[in-house]
């Protein structure tokens, strides 16, 4: 008789990856474009200018984003192709070396010897690269590096975050601009750390404090800074 599994258990563990990626993109266009735009606004700029600065931010970062995300999952999908080239190799050079290699792992793990070394010839023999890579290199294909998808996922999550103070900034009047874009930026970004933190089983009201408190500070010192230059440069 054929097994079937009774039901799907999905666990939190599962969208790490995609999360992380999410929210730092979402994080980082909230906090540095509206930055961007206390630090320009509080230098006595124009509001049109304003907003360019806004939206050059908003590009410039979602590309940078995309580049920076691309770069890094693209090595570590170099080191994984290299890793299980390597394991491949290995396999046809020196099966029987390879299967007492997998057959320790499971005992390691608690199985008896006898029936560790059943395990690892039955799944040599379904799939000996697959079980090599899942149980010696922690390589499954839920966790596989996918450079073109994180680079996309991570310039998208940013040009959104972005967007939400260079909206705000479009609207308000120019003398609000300031207030109006700190405020509802780190409204955003407490929902935002809120949320993550819910995704990910952790205190939500300790998430959504601790992103905004940082947040608060990196923007605080932006528009001081803006504000030191602008009174210099004038």
């Amino acid at each position: 008789m054929p097994y079937r599994r009774s039901h799907l258990e999905r666990h939190r563990r599962e969208r790490t990856s995609w999360l992380r990626a999410a929210v730092l993109g979402a994080n980082d266009g909230i906090v540095s474009t509206a930055s961007l735009i206390l630090g320009v606004a509080a230098a006595g700029t124009a509001h049109a200018q304003i907003l360019l600065a806004g939206l050059a931010g908003l590009v410039s970062g979602a590309m940078s984003m995309a580049a920076g995300e691309y770069v890094s999952v693209h090595s570590q999908a170099d080191s994984e192709a290299a890793d299980l080239a390597r394991e491949r190799m290995e396999l046809k050079t020196d099966s029987k070396g390879e299967l007492r290699e997998l057959t320790a792992i499971y005992a390691s793990r608690g199985l008896e010897p006898a029936l560790a070394a059943k395990v690892a010839e039955q799944l040599t023999a379904h799939d000996a690269l697959g079980a090599h890579a899942r149980d010696e290199l922690g390589i499954t294909e839920h966790v596989r590096a996918r450079p073109v998808q994180a680079a996309l996922a991570s310039a998208a999550s940013f040009a959104a975050g972005a967007a939400m103070p260079l909206l705000v900034a479009a609207l308000a009047p120019a003398a609000l601009t300031i207030p109006l874009a700190a405020g509802t930026s780190l409204v955003f970004l407490a929902l935002l750390g809120g949320l993550a933190a819910r995704a990910g089983g952790a205190n939500v009201a300790v998430g959504a404090l601790r992103v905004t408190f940082w947040s608060a500070l990196a923007m605080s010192v932006t528009a001081a800074a803006g504000k030191l230059f602008g009174t210099v440069v004038s």
